[in-house]
């Protein structure tokens, strides 16, 4: 991650006639973490981790503690408390030094984010991320969400996880009723993690197996898409915001494009829901005015 963009994000920017429009977008991505957004971490009460597992599977999974488990403990490292939690399909991915991984760290109150991707290192409170790119996103499509509180005491969760290798039918009432989803990818020169939102009905569950999104416009840097494009694997995160369920996913996309738009096809071959797994509890959403409707 030494530039701000691969040869797979630049191929989709030239495919689409907005190199000019990122390069300029890239200037917001440096290495260090301002003060501004080592407050803004330090603020937070969860934190979006992608990484890969032991198999090579890009995941995406939640962490939660009580603001300050996430905080800058200098001008490029975050430390993470806690760690991962041992039933989740990332636990044994942060346990050498140097693992790619990509963070972020949403604020659905506030419509703020923020993506820290680098490496990782176990530490003796979880572990640490080597910050190599740091850089904010605007609030479209995020949904507005007002914290309840906490479920319970923070700490290790123990919800059983259900694993499978196909959507049930209540597995995919979650997914076509979802607002919002978390997307981990990987290229040769890291891991980044991202966020999607629009109306309930903007993922498209095509079959128990595959799913399909409409990529909406963004800020033109393609990092998603470029990676999909360099290497295709990919893990999303549903999070069910009043309940605490989430529901893993881990597969492989890939991009359509076609006359009416761009849209990602994306094909999973393993999932892990657990009840429970979020002790945070979140009202209804004030949907964001950028959501486009649904045809």
């Amino acid at each position: 991650m030494t530039t701000a963009y691969h040869p797979g994000s630049l191929a989709v920017q030239d495919r689409l006639g907005v190199r000019q429009t990122a390069e300029h977008a890239g200037r917001s991505i440096g290495p260090g973490i301002r003060p501004v957004a080592a407050a803004f971490l330090e603020a937070q009460p969860m934190l979006v981790l992608g990484a890969a597992d032991p198999a090579g599977r890009v995941w995406a999974s939640l962490l939660t503690g009580r603001p300050g488990f996430t905080r800058a403990t200098g001008p490029h490292t975050v430390s993470v408390a806690g760690g991962v939690p041992a039933r989740d399909p990332l636990a044994a991915a942060v346990t050498e030094p140097g693992t790619p991984v990509g963070t972020l760290a949403l604020d659905p109150r506030t419509r703020r984010r923020i993506r820290l991707n680098g490496t990782a290192r176990p530490s003796a409170r979880g572990f640490l991320v080597e910050a190599e790119q740091v850089f904010s996103n605007c609030p479209k499509y995020l949904q507005k969400r007002a914290l309840y509180g906490f479920a319970e005491d923070l700490g290790p969760q123990t919800g059983a996880v259900r694993h499978g290798r196909a959507l049930t039918p209540d597995q995919g009432r979650l997914v076509r009723a979802a607002d919002t989803f978390f997307v981990a990818t990987a290229a040769p020169d890291g891991v980044d993690a991202s966020h999607r939102g629009g109306a309930p009905g903007f993922v498209e569950l095509v079959s128990p197996t595959e799913l399909r999104w409409l990529d909406y416009p963004g800020n033109a840097m393609f990092l998603t898409l470029g990676n999909l494009e360099a290497d295709g694997r990919a893990g999303l995160l549903f999070l069910d915001w009043r309940t605490g369920t989430t529901l893993q996913l881990s597969g492989c996309a890939h991009t359509e494009y076609g006359p009416a738009g761009r849209a990602v096809r994306f094909r999973l071959d393993s999932v892990a829901e657990t009840r429970g797994a979020s002790p945070l509890r979140w009202s209804a959403p004030e949907y964001s005015p950028s959501n486009p409707p649904l045809h």
